[in-house]
């Protein structure tokens, strides 16, 4: 029977009230038309950045590679050499300059490397202890900030007048403090900030919530996620009030719409693909979002698999 015969009150009122129903249902999750970019075989992409002329770069979890990839055609190739399996490239992000700010996982550095040489400009070691995983890194006015999954502190680049790298003796170790919990696994993790740029957001892996730190003491305060989950949260992208919380293994990304001091937020979608197979971080040009796929504990052979970055058409 089409809908133009429909004419009995109650199956207005109930066409009516299941559509409210959809509507107010944020936590649903919207599959959405996507594509693959292939990666090299073996590579083990984590981070990923978007710089100018529709280029990503990612970094190599298997040895630190960083690879340059064109959205629009998908060809690519290394441009920076890693180290080897003890200095993996994981979180990366770019600034104006081309500069690449890369964290070094369990090397427990981070590195800055010119994007389109691919020289290292500056290197910087954070820690010595065998216990650290330096995670991901964002930029704001006046710092590079870089999170530890395995030490409960920050790392911060302060970058000078006219954004010149600093002296290897600036770098700065924030302790955190306040709410949070360190737990027995991967605790801080993704980092962004504020929509008021006066602190950070980073996410806890392993406690499944979101901090707002500030960037003075250290003091970390739990967000209000008005009972959504972060379960699994691994990368962070924010646009104005947008957070795109990337939920790996979850396969999930949670966009929530945060207030401008970034303690409360609010659960507006859900996103997932077929394409997605444990997505760790997201970029986004455009209408899109763009999602590497590390495949963790989903193949046989990590160093032999294939991989791909994921897009979504928003």
């Amino acid at each position: 029977m089409s809908l133009s015969r429909l004419r009995r009150p109650s199956l207005i009122l109930l066409l009516a009230g299941l559509l409210a129903f959809a509507l107010v249902q944020p936590g649903a999750s919207a599959h959405r038309s996507s594509e693959r970019i292939p990666l090299p075989d073996g590579f083990r992409p984590e981070g990923i950045t978007i710089g100018h002329h529709h280029r990503a770069f990612l970094g190599s979890l298997a040895d630190g590679d960083i690879y340059r990839l064109n959205l629009r055609n998908g060809e690519g190739r290394v441009i920076s050499r890693g180290a080897g399996p003890d200095h993996p490239s994981v979180g990366l992000k770019i600034d104006r300059r081309g500069r690449l700010f890369v964290s070094g996982g369990s090397g427990g550095d981070g590195r800055v490397i010119d994007s389109r040489t691919g020289d290292v400009l500056a290197s910087y070691q954070f820690t010595d202890s065998e216990t650290t995983f330096v995670n991901d890194v964002v930029l704001t006015r006046r710092m590079a900030w870089f999170t530890d999954s395995l030490q409960a502190q920050l790392y911060g680049l302060p970058l000078g007048r006219h954004r010149t790298l600093p002296d290897k003796s600036e770098v700065v170790t924030l302790p955190l403090s306040g709410d949070w919990v360190q737990l027995a696994s991967n605790n801080a993790n993704g980092i962004v900030s504020t929509p008021n740029h006066k602190a950070l957001i980073v996410v806890n892996s392993a406690a499944a919530k979101l901090y707002r730190v500030d960037k003075n003491t250290g003091m970390a305060t739990e967000v209000d996620l008005n009972g959504a989950s972060v379960e699994n949260g691994d990368g962070l992208l924010r646009k104005g009030r947008t957070l795109y919380v990337v939920r790996n293994r979850s396969n999930l990304v949670a966009v929530f719409r945060l207030n401008r001091a970034g303690t409360e937020a609010r659960l507006r979608d859900t996103l997932t693909s077929p394409d997605f197979d444990v997505p760790t971080t997201v970029a986004r040009r455009g209408h899109s979002l763009y999602l590497p796929n590390a495949r963790f504990g989903t193949v046989p052979d990590a160093n032999a698999a294939e991989y791909w970055v994921t897009r979504i058409h928003r």
